[in-house]
């Protein structure tokens, strides 16, 4: 399975670059199993949050469709692929190079934490 998941992350790397790729056959209802999840993902206001645990018992049980142990890994695999992605267009980034979190310059005092979180 392991040669399976390069094959569908490189497919989806290259999907998300707008370069030409190749599905290959053994990961069809896999790759359809993700985007069906991803199409579903929920944002916070600093973006997309990754595919859940939950989120995918839930698909199963809807669609009627088991997804495997290590059909999942893949998934989930195929979900880090896409957040790291997401993650270089939030920054603006194109070169590759991860996104450096961002990082208020005011500290965090036990006001502003209450005011942010409405203690």
């Amino acid at each position: 399975m392991a040669r399976l998941e390069k094959m569908l992350c490189a497919t989806l790397e290259a999907m998300l670059q707008g370069k030409k790729y190749r599905m290959p056959d053994a990961g069809g209802d896999i790759f359809d199993a993700f985007l069906h999840l991803s199409r579903a993902r929920s944002y916070h206001q600093h973006g997309p949050n990754p595919i859940t645990w939950e989120a995918m018992a839930a698909y199963v049980q809807v669609s009627r469709r088991p997804i495997p142990p290590h059909h999942a890994e893949i998934i989930m695999a195929l979900d880090d692929v896409w957040m790291r992605h997401a993650g270089k267009q939030m920054a603006g980034q194109a070169s590759g190079t991860p996104a450096a979190p961002m990082v208020s310059s005011t500290p965090l005092s036990a006001g502003l934490f209450d005011a942010l979180m409405g203690g």
